[in-house]
This record gives structure tokens, C-alpha cells and sequence, in this order.
């Protein structure tokens, strides 16, 4: 069995639903948050957005320590902004997989903070946890969503905004 294909096609599947949901998001809400610990909009929907790059990074690196490569978002302020971004990610991160070997999914990948180490698991292991960021970060925006009284797109079928009930 190859994992590669498989993995190509969660991704697809994936960034439909990822589609629908990061094109919800209002232009007027970015900088809205729902508890002072919460991201705001900007940096949730701009982190998904980036997420498939994990893919590309992971198959080209050993790891990443955040004390040596601090995070810095894109700077997004408008939705077409977003859009554009996550299918820029999508492109780099579908197109660095599709070219991948099988074998290139064996190796061992740590993510870290300095000397604090929060996993060394397979290259494949750390692509399927990224899907699994993507799916845990949209349903995130869907609680946004919701508290700004924004209709929810489906993910794996019809979400109540789009069930008629009567």
C-alpha cells in the first residue's frame, strides 16, 4: 500500500472543506477574538491558511525549533488576502508531497523549543498531525463563526445552517 496517494487525497479533501470555511471569514472581524487567551481571527484563519506548508517543510527538514526559527505570520487583512494565501500554501505543500518518494516519509522529524522537545515521530506521522491542525484550527474558526453569527459551512455533510429543519 502507498501512503503518498493516500495522503494526497486527505489533503484535497481537506482543503475543500478548509475553502469553505476560511471564505467565511468577514473583512471587518480579523482583529475580533473571543476571550482575551483566544488568537484573534487574524492569527487563527492565517494559521490555518499556512498550514499546508508543514507539508513541504517537514519533507525538506529534519525539524523545527521555534528557538531558532521564531513564527511570523504573514500579515493578512482581507479575506481575498487569505484566500490567496492558503491556496498559495496548498500549491507549495501539494506539489512538494506529489513529488515525494515513499521513502521520504520514514525518516524521523522533532519538533522543538530549544531543549524542550515536543515530539520526534516520522516524517508521515508529523503530515497526518498537520492535516489533523487543519481540521482541529478550522473547527476553532467555526466556534468564531458562530459567536460573530456567521453561517457555518458543512465539512463532512450538511452543517445545521444548511439542514432546513422544518
Amino acid at each position: 500500500m502507498q501512503i503518498i496517494p493516500m495522503l494526497l487525497k486527505e489533503m484535497d479533501l481537506e482543503a475543500a472543506t478548509t475553502r469553505k470555511m476560511l471564505s467565511r471569514v468577514p473583512d471587518d472581524k480579523y482583529d475580533w477574538k473571543p476571550h482575551p487567551k483566544s488568537m484573534s481571527v487574524r492569527q487563527l484563519a492565517t494559521h490555518i491558511a499556512e498550514l499546508p506548508t508543514w507539508v513541504s517543510m517537514t519533507l525538506d527538514t529534519e525539524e523545527l525549533d521555534f528557538a531558532t526559527s521564531p513564527y511570523q505570520p504573514v500579515q493578512i487583512d482581507s479575506t481575498k488576502q487569505l484566500m490567496e494565501h492558503f491556496e498559495q500554501s496548498l500549491k507549495e505543500g501539494r506539489t512538494r508531497l506529489a513529488a515525494a518518494k515513499e521513502e521520504d516519509l520514514l525518516p524521523v522529524w522533532t519538533l522543538r523549543n530549544g531543549a524542550e522537545i515536543y515530539s520526534t515521530t516520522s516524517k508521515a506521522e508529523v503530515i497526518r498531525m498537520t492535516y489533523c491542525q487543519i481540521v482541529h484550527h478550522r473547527a476553532q474558526l467555526g466556534v468564531f463563526l458562530r459567536l460573530l453569527d456567521i453561517p457555518i459551512p458543512g465539512s463532512y455533510g450538511p452543517s445545521a445552517d444548511e439542514m432546513n429543519f422544518s
